[in-house]
C-alpha cells in the first residue's frame, strides 16, 4: 500500500511543476519538417527534369 501512495505523490509533485520548452523538441521537428520538404522539392524536380510524353520523347 505504501508504493500506491508514493506512486500518487510523485504524479501530482510532477504535474504541479511548470513545464518548460523543450528546445531539443522543437529543433528535431523543425529539422523533419524541413527534410520532408527538401525531399519533395527534389523529388519535384526530378519528375521535371525527366519529364517524357506518351510517345517516350523527352521534353527539354
Amino acid at each position: 500500500m505504501a508504493s500506491s501512495t508514493s506512486t500518487i505523490f510523485l504524479i501530482s509533485a510532477s504535474s504541479k511543476r511548470p513545464r518548460k520548452p523543450n528546445i531539443w523538441r522543437k529543433c528535431l521537428s523543425m529539422v523533419k519538417q524541413h527534410k520532408t520538404r527538401f525531399y519533395i522539392f527534389g523529388r519535384c524536380i526530378h519528375m521535371l527534369l525527366c519529364w517524357k510524353d506518351q510517345d517516350g520523347h523527352y521534353y527539354d
